[in-house]
């Protein structure tokens, strides 16, 4: 079973996890030829080239500022040694550093020109607005080319991509291993259950059943499982039950044969020796003796009589018949015979026609509802009912009489075991050889008049002919 665990693994693990290699393995491949189309080179051509520009232009604007200067057309604004305190940190700054001459940019957006010129006794500072000019915007643009360039140098696209990539790739292959396993055991699990209790029921354990707990293919699987198994209990009780009961026919058919023959040389003997009894003997005495010895003999010939029903084999003729009819007809005899018995009918509306045998239906019939009304006795009540429960017919009787013991209920079926003082314990054993001939069976099952019930079930017409019962009709037939 694990090996199919294991399959079904390798299958799930090839379906879900090969789509996902794949992407993983396109999206890195897309990722890399991405980062290698990326514009940091030309982002760094670009600063280089605005950088040159911006120096250009502010050599221009300084030789243009130092031209107004020798011209005279910008007045300087004087800063003298003697107030050094007071100077600005840049005029302060261009003094110390020893140059004579010097520009830089000014203005809080950079958009002003300054030139500074050192005399012995003071500094001189001209400024120009550049108001048209484009070095603080070229300043700006060539800034923020640069910090860019350095931020791709100093990150590492490739592996801030493809590592988080590949984790989620790896975690959704983890969570995919876990459904899988989920399933996998969901699927196993039932398949190794039906396993087991094939083995068990190959071992001839036949009261296995496997719980279905599922509304799937497997759980149809697993049902028809425990049908089988229950059928296949039910047929070996069957086939336990004819294989005693041919046991006791062939006793029964030897009995009646030696018994038979010694019975009725006794009665003719005695009645001949009533006839002759000579005068002056006590002939009161000696008839009484006679006509009970003849009583007994008449007793045990009834006894034969019924192990040579038993041990008889009729041919079973299988027709269809409306069992509704035939079940009014029983109790319509049976009325008159037990004038003192309440016989009531609940019959199933449209009952499709039984396949049986309608002559040993008939005397399964009427020995449960002779049974049923001696045990209902005068006042008491019979109840016929006839029903359709699974594709089935459903004869039952019910009585209204002090119901079956345990130990009854045990040894209902057995020949000779009588729970009646005129029975001799062979009519329920014939009852039920005769309903398994039809290819049906008879149980005994709770009664609702609170006495015995007992129901006959026989297949309908409409039914196949290949049964398991018909199976039996035809075995036991062969043994008799």
């Amino acid at each position: 079973m694990k090996q199919l665990r294991n399959r079904l693994l390798l299958a799930f693990l090839l379906a879900a996890l090969g789509p996902l290699v794949v992407s993983l393995w396109v999206t890195s491949a897309l990722l890399e030829r991405s980062l290698s189309l990326n514009s940091t080179r030309e982002m760094d051509s670009l600063s280089k080239a605005l950088r040159a520009t911006g120096r250009e232009l502010y050599q221009q604007a300084c030789e243009n500022l130092r031209s107004a200067v020798e011209t005279g057309r910008l007045r300087p604004e004087r800063f003298a040694l003697s107030a050094r305190t007071t100077w600005p940190p840049e005029v302060a700054a261009f003094h110390e550093s020893g140059r004579n001459e010097g520009f830089a940019l000014a203005g809080p957006k950079g958009d002003r020109l300054e030139m500074l010129v050192r005399r012995d006794t003071e500094v001189l500072r001209y400024t120009r607005q550049m108001k048209s000019s484009q070095l603080p915007r070229l300043a700006e643009m060539y800034t923020s080319a640069w910090d860019r360039v350095e931020e791709s140098r100093t990150r590492d696209l490739r592996s801030g991509f493809l590592y988080p990539l590949l984790l989620i790739g790896a975690a959704g292959g983890v969570l995919t291993i876990v459904v899988l396993v989920f399933f996998a055991h969901r699927i196993s699990k039932p398949v190794h259950q039906l396993t087991q209790a094939l083995e068990r029921l190959a071992a001839g354990d036949l009261s296995v059943r496997v719980a279905p707990r599922r509304k799937d293919e497997i759980g149809a699987a697993l049902e028809a499982f425990n049908r089988m198994a229950e059928q296949l209990e039910q047929s070996r009780e069957r086939l336990i039950l004819l294989t005693r009961l041919s046991s006791w026919q062939a006793l029964g058919r030897k009995m009646a044969h030696e018994v038979k023959n010694s019975l009725t040389p006794i009665r003719l003997t005695v009645e001949e020796m009533a006839a002759r009894q000579p005068a002056g003997v006590d002939r009161q005495f000696f008839e009484q003796a006679a006509a009970i010895i003849v009583d007994e003999v008449n007793r045990l010939e009834k006894r034969v009589r019924a192990f040579s029903d038993l041990a008889a084999e009729p041919p079973v003729h299988f027709t269809d018949f409306d069992i509704n009819e035939v079940m009014e007809e029983r109790i319509a005899f049976l009325r008159s015979a037990h004038p003192e018995v309440l016989y009531n009918l609940r019959l199933a509306p449209r009952a499709p026609l039984v396949r049986a045998d309608e002559d040993l239906v008939r005397g399964v019939l009427t020995n449960l509802l002779e049974n049923a009304a001696e045990a209902a006795g005068a006042g008491g009540v019979v109840l016929g009912i006839t029903a359709i429960h699974d594709g089935a017919l459903r004869i039952e009787v019910h009585d209204s009489g002090p119901g079956l013991s345990l130990h009854a209920r045990e040894t209902l079926f057995e020949p000779t075991i009588s729970f009646k003082k005129t029975g001799m314990g062979l009519g329920l054993s014939i009852a039920r050889k005769s309903a398994l001939l039809s290819g049906g069976d008879i149980e005994c099952i709770p009664g609702e008049l609170g006495g015995a019930a007992f129901r006959l079930t026989l297949r309908p017409a409409a039914t196949s002919s290949v049964h398991l019962s018909e199976t039996e009709t035809e075995w036991a037939q062969s043994e008799s």
